[in-house]
């Protein structure tokens, strides 16, 4: 028996068939997760996690065991102690504000066997459990708009869900999304993504992406030449609101 997921379902009030409900699933199924200590698939981790109030990690510790690459690691552990996370995406969608099957047919591209995919989707899903916390970090992403225009997938149908999720996302408290448009000229974006965290005390640290492996520094001259690309980028994107329609109004595009 789960008994976290037991007591933090009597503390909120929840059944196995109001769970189930909520997350879309059998209500045997829910049953499970607390009679026969069953583990939800990485996505029904997330929602119920959200609806009881509860990190992933306080109710299902074993199954977040590390399914990120190494290189990776430091990074994955920053994020979950951030206070506030800012990125921008030249290419891509961000990592935070992906699908499972963005996830799956994006890192598919270089990962050689389905067991290696699998895990690394695992590991991206499980990323996200952060914006769904009692206190999540403040989440700014900014995206050039040629990310959600590029297919991923075989047809129209991933990336109209996709960019569904992103305006889903936008609308949660600790989210701001802001677009790039097409027609912005050359701009310091162009040079390729990065993200910035900051910690509880305050520290500030840096990622950035490169072909095999991550670049993660909080040496402060680079971070300082960050936050100033960071600023002229911004200033490139549109407002919040703006943004949050440009990426509905692609969405319809997709089809």
């Amino acid at each position: 028996m789960n008994h976290a997921v037991k007591v933090a379902m009597l503390d909120a009030g929840e059944t196995a068939e109001s769970l189930a409900a909520q997350v879309g699933v059998d209500p045997k199924t829910a049953a499970r997760w607390v009679s026969h200590g069953r583990i939800p698939r990485a996505r029904h981790r997330v929602r119920v996690a959200s609806i009881l109030g509860r990190d992933v990690l306080d109710l299902w510790p074993d199954a977040l065991k590390r399914r990120e690459p190494a290189w990776f690691r430091r990074w994955a552990d920053i994020e979950r102690e951030a206070v506030e996370l800012r990125g921008f995406e030249l290419a891509w969608v961000p990592g935070l504000l992906q699908t499972e099957a963005y996830a799956r047919a994006t890192l598919a591209l270089a990962t050689p066997t389905s067991d290696e995919v699998d895990e690394l989707v695992t590991a991206r899903m499980q990323r996200q459990a952060i914006l769904h916390r009692t206190q999540p970090p403040l989440v700014v992403a900014v995206i050039d708009e040629a990310a959600l225009r590029r297919r991923a997938g075989r047809d129209g149908k991933l990336m109209r869900e996709q960019c569904e999720h992103i305006a889903a996302c936008a609308e949660l408290p600790c989210v701001q999304v802001h677009v790039v448009p097409l027609d912005t000229p050359i701009y310091l974006g162009m040079g390729g993504p990065f993200s910035l965290a900051e910690l509880p005390d305050g520290a500030r640290v840096a990622h950035q992406d490169g072909p095999a492996r991550a670049h993660i520094t909080d040496d402060a001259a680079e971070i300082a030449s960050l936050e100033r690309r960071w600023t002229r980028i911004v200033g490139e994107a549109l407002p919040r609101a703006q943004s949050l329609d440009l990426v509905r109004k692609v969405a319809a595009t997709w089809t």
